[in-house]
C-alpha cells in the first residue's frame, strides 16, 4: 500500500467519522486501518486526528491535508477511470449541499429519474440554509442562490433568480395597494437579514431603466425566506421573494404581485464546485441533468404573469 492509499483512507475516515466504518468501506480490518493511519502521521511528522471516546476531529494539519489531498485523490481517480474505461462511468458518492426549500421543491422530484440513469451512483445530500465551506467539508457540489462572493470556487449559472414584491389579498385590502416605490415606506415590509443588501433598503428599477432605492421597515425580520413567505401569506406585510419560492402562491391567489413595472435586481442560481483540473463524472452528470430538466422553461417561471395585482 502506498501513500495514495493511506491518504484515501484518511479522507474516508473524515467522511464517515469512524475508523471502523472507513475500514469496512475499504475492505480492511480496523487494526490495519489504524496502523496505516499511524504510519501516515509518522511519515508526515504531525498528528492528523484528535481522538476522543465519542468522535474524531481533524487537527489543523489534518484539515489542511484533507483540503489539498482530496483534490489530488479525486483527480487521480478520474484520470485512471478515463484510462481504463472507454466511457466515463458515473459512480461513487455525490456529496451535495443546497438550500432546503429549493431542494425539496425542485431537486427532490428529479432524483428518481437521475438515479435510474446512474445505478452505480449514491447521493449524500445536505439541506441547509448555511453556506458550507464545500472544500473543508468535502462536498463535490453546492447549489447556491443569490449573490456569489469572490472565491477560488468554480460556478456555473443554472438559471436566473428573478424576484418580485408581493403581499396577500387580505393585507392589500386592509392597507391598500402601493402604486409607486415611495409608497412602500408607509407599509409593513418583511425583511430578509441575509447580508446581501443594506438592511431595510429595497432597490427597484422602473420601465425606463431608472434605479430607485427605498428605505423600508417592518416589525418582522428573519434570516429564513420560508418564514417570511409564510408571514406574507398570513397577511403580515409585503415581501421580496424569488419567483421559484412563491410561484404557486401567485398562481393560487394566496399572494399578489405588486409594483410589477418595477424590477428587483436579478441574481442567479449557480452550481458551485471546488477548483479542479478534472471535474468528477458524477458532478458533471448532475449539473448537465439539472440543465436538461430545466430547459427550455424553468418550472417556476411557467405562467409567471399570474398573480399580478
Amino acid at each position: 500500500m502506498g501513500r495514495g492509499d493511506d491518504l484515501l483512507l484518511f479522507l474516508r475516515i473524515l467522511d464517515l467519522g469512524s475508523i471502523c466504518e472507513a475500514a469496512r468501506s475499504l475492505a480492511l480490518s480496523a487494526a490495519v486501518a489504524s496502523q496505516r493511519l499511524k504510519r501516515l502521521e509518522r511519515e508526515l511528522g504531525v498528528r492528523l486526528l484528535q481522538r476522543t471516546t465519542r468522535q474524531l476531529r481533524p487537527t489543523p494539519e489534518g484539515r489542511s491535508l484533507a483540503e489539498q489531498g482530496r483534490e489530488a485523490v479525486e483527480d487521480l481517480e478520474a484520470l485512471m477511470g478515463g484510462l481504463h474505461r472507454s466511457t466515463r462511468e458515473v459512480a461513487g458518492t455525490l456529496r451535495l449541499t443546497l438550500p432546503p426549500t429549493f431542494g425539496r421543491l425542485y431537486v427532490s422530484p428529479l432524483l428518481p429519474n437521475f438515479l435510474s440513469r446512474h445505478p452505480r451512483l449514491r447521493l449524500d445530500l445536505d439541506l441547509s440554509d448555511r453556506r458550507r465551506d464545500i472544500v473543508a467539508s468535502g462536498f463535490d457540489l453546492a447549489i447556491r442562490i443569490g449573490l456569489l462572493a469572490d472565491s477560488s470556487l468554480v460556478a456555473r449559472r443554472l438559471a436566473a433568480n428573478r424576484r418580485v414584491l408581493c403581499a396577500s389579498p387580505a393585507y392589500l385590502k386592509r392597507h391598500g395597494t402601493p402604486h409607486a416605490p415611495e409608497e412602500l415606506t408607509r407599509h409593513e415590509c418583511l425583511l430578509l437579514s441575509d447580508g446581501e443588501e443594506e438592511s431595510g433598503t429595497w432597490r427597484l428599477r422602473d420601465v425606463s431603466g431608472e434605479n430607485v432605492s427605498v428605505k423600508v421597515s417592518g416589525r418582522i425580520r428573519s434570516s429564513q425566506g420560508e418564514f417570511l413567505r409564510d408571514a406574507a401569506v398570513a397577511g403580515l406585510g409585503i415581501v421580496q421573494q424569488s419567483t421559484w419560492h412563491v410561484c404557486d402562491d401567485l398562481r393560487a391567489g394566496r399572494l399578489r404581485q405588486i409594483l410589477p413595472d418595477h424590477a428587483l435586481p436579478e441574481t442567479g442560481i449557480h452550481a458551485v464546485m471546488p477548483q479542479r483540473r478534472l471535474v468528477p463524472p458524477r458532478v458533471r452528470a448532475f449539473i448537465d441533468f439539472l440543465v436538461e430538466e430545466w430547459e427550455p422553461a424553468l418550472p417556476w417561471e411557467r405562467h409567471a404573469d399570474d398573480g399580478k395585482g
